[in-house]
């Protein structure tokens, strides 16, 4: 089964849901761990239905839902009849999924020859390899910690050498903006807007918001 483009995965207007790095991710309120572990046990049965299984986090007052495809390392139409099946099961328990609050975090390194610092920060983080089909990135095969992936850069020495990426859903983007602009940031560029904006704090440290758009 081959993954879906960022567009068709938009295309599928899946209420509450958002792309975020090849995944499907959503949040549900449940006011309560009680009604949260009902939730999960709900979409459990249904993923064991429908042998495809998401990544769930239950904490205290809400659930957050992830979807990809481990085989193919992205989403594909399997993520969607799960989501479309999650959306369901929440609706039932009188619940709402929402979005906009979401984001996933990534770790950028610029460095002019990657391929040498890169066995360094596998060792480090306690990653086993590198991402396969991408060759500069290394993953988290738990999840716990984010993406980390690698730049090919000059070699100035007063350069940013690591960066955050901040994936969000595009309609959030601009709010987002807008408060990294009043709390004293500056936008620095979004030239390559609605891929990535690029911002920056009053000490000129960066970062990039990111979405789907534009990847393909």
């Amino acid at each position: 089964m081959s993954n879906l483009s960022g567009q068709q995965v938009a295309d599928e207007a899946l209420a509450g849901w958002v792309n975020l790095v090849g995944g499907l991710q959503t949040r549900i309120p449940t006011g309560s761990f009680a009604t949260g572990l009902t939730v999960v046990n709900a979409i459990g049965a249904a993923a064991e239905e429908m042998d495809h299984h998401p990544d769930l986090d239950l904490r205290y007052g809400h659930l957050d839902v992830r979807l990809s495809s481990h085989d193919t390392h992205g989403i594909t139409k399997r993520d969607i009849r799960l989501a479309r099946r999650i959306s369901t099961i929440a609706a039932d328990a009188g619940l709402h999924l929402e979005a906009g609050s979401l984001s996933r975090l990534e770790l950028a390194l610029d460095a002019p020859a990657f391929e040498k610092v890169l066995p360094f920060w596998a060792a480090v983080l306690g990653l086993d390899a590198v991402v396969p089909e991408a060759g500069d990135e290394l993953r988290d095969p738990s999840g716990v910690l984010p993406t980390v992936w690698f730049q090919r850069s000059g070699r100035e020495t007063d350069r940013q050498r690591w960066h955050p990426d901040v994936w969000l859903d595009p309609d959030a983007v601009q709010a987002r903006i807008d408060a990294a602009l009043a709390a004293g940031g500056s936008l620095v560029s979004d030239e390559e807007a609605p891929s990535f904006w690029v911002l920056a704090d009053s000490d000129g440290n960066r970062v990039c918001l990111c979405t789907w758009q534009d990847r393909d």
